[in-house]
């Protein structure tokens, strides 16, 4: 699986407390090495005042489709995990490179990268 690929994966919650299983989407270099990918959640409840670290992809545009969404979503970019390959459950399909510069953009503002 290569960057901007959709995933169902377990997903941990951000009190280490467990996981859910949950789409999300490889935001880690596709040569990275080892066996870890870091991923962005995905959530399906679009808050009423999107953030700017926010990603809305409509599942009735291609590149919601491409991506193997079922409904409008939104990638959360300050929401990452790093988990091992091994866990991934499944593709959902791969962000068009016109959404892979919309992530980058937010990525790099959730970072606070130049």
């Amino acid at each position: 699986m290569t960057r901007g690929t959709g995933v169902l994966t377990p997903f941990p919650f951000t009190d280490l407390q467990g996981a859910k299983v949950r789409p999300a989407v490889i935001v880690s270099r596709t040569d990275r090495p080892g066996d870890d990918v870091i991923l962005a959640f995905i959530s399906s409840v679009v808050p009423s005042q999107v953030l700017p670290t926010d990603l809305v992809v409509d599942s009735e545009t291609s590149e919601g489709r491409d991506a193997g969404l079922k409904r409008i979503s939104v990638i959360k970019c300050d929401k990452l995990a790093t988990v091992q390959r091994r866990v991934l459950l499944g593709e959902l399909g791969v962000l068009s490179t016109p959404c892979l510069i919309e992530l980058d953009r937010r990525l790099k503002y959730a970072l606070a990268l130049s």
